[in-house]
């Protein structure tokens, strides 16, 4: 077992998301910076969707009942395993006793941890991925519980990644979505030769920033979206949405992030910038 001794800020259990029920109006959640959790998933010859816990802006305190190895992975909160620094994709061997801990945020806003062969909760509609009301609870508590496989032994191919982080990145990839046609000249050039300060308004279901473009006054029927679909409301604002965003929606979807722009974003706080780019 893992024994969550410090929950932190918001700690969640993810794996690569829950598929097929969006009809039902169920999000895909899982994780936000998919990048980062592939990494540190194959880094430990796991599967892609094994699941991982995702740490947002300030860490938790875990405690290691059984041996086993780790990755950490995504944005750097000056880990330490048993009061040594633990850096990120590189695996870490753990002991029972053994206690991770998180200090001070110095590079994007969340973490993960990945353990071999991925944290065994319940599966809810095919995934592990925690979304209240689907799952139980919406995040991990203090004195939450975990289990996981007992490892003893194990020899990777690759024990650590040089350079796998897109913390610092800050170009959004985008393809042309369904509306985009209604888009003008104008707004055009304010979308990709301008850059966008992400607002305070962030979180798991969607991004939005303090700059505006021109608005509409196209009325549309509400439609499907996905994660990382970006919005246009009538007065201007531009909203992406993320992991558990709405199944659908009545504004325009004018661009459509990929999975690597996701990731980048994801990691971006209040007053980060960012740019939109037309792959």
């Amino acid at each position: 077992m893992l024994k969550v001794l410090k929950s932190g800020f918001y700690t969640t259990i993810q794996d690569e998301g829950r598929f097929g029920y969006r009809d039902k109006g169920v999000p895909v959640s899982g994780a936000m910076d998919i990048t980062a959790v592939r990494n540190a998933n194959r880094l430990l010859e796991n599967d892609d969707n094994d699941a991982v816990l995702e740490i947002t802006m300030t860490g938790p305190t875990l405690q290691f009942e059984e041996e086993t190895f780790i990755v950490l992975a995504g944005a750097e909160m000056s880990a330490t395993l048993n009061n040594t620094p633990a850096s990120n994709y590189k695996i870490h061997k753990v002991n029972a006793g053994d206690i991770l801990s998180y200090g001070k945020l110095l590079n994007g806003f969340r973490s993960y941890l990945a353990i071999k062969d991925g944290f065994k909760t319940t599966e809810v509609l095919g995934s592990r991925s925690q979304y209240y009301p689907i799952t139980k609870r919406g995040s991990l508590k203090d004195n939450s519980e975990l289990e996981y496989e007992i490892v003893s032994s194990f020899k990777p191919k690759i024990s650590e990644l040089k350079s796998a982080s897109l913390l610092d990145e800050t170009i959004l990839e985008v393809s042309k979505g369904p509306e985009f046609e209604l888009l003008d000249d104008a707004q055009l050039q304010n979308l990709f030769f301008k850059e966008f300060t992400v607002a305070k308004e962030n979180n798991r279901m969607g991004y939005q920033f303090n700059e505006k473009i021109k608005g509409h006054n196209r009325s549309m029927l509400t439609s499907a979206t996905l994660p990382g679909t970006l919005q246009l409301t009538p007065s201007g604002r531009l909203i992406v949405l993320m992991k558990d965003g709405q199944t659908t929606g009545g504004y325009p979807r004018i661009v459509q992030l990929n999975d690597k722009a996701i990731s980048i974003l994801a990691q971006k706080r209040s007053r980060d910038t960012v740019s939109f780019k037309l792959a």
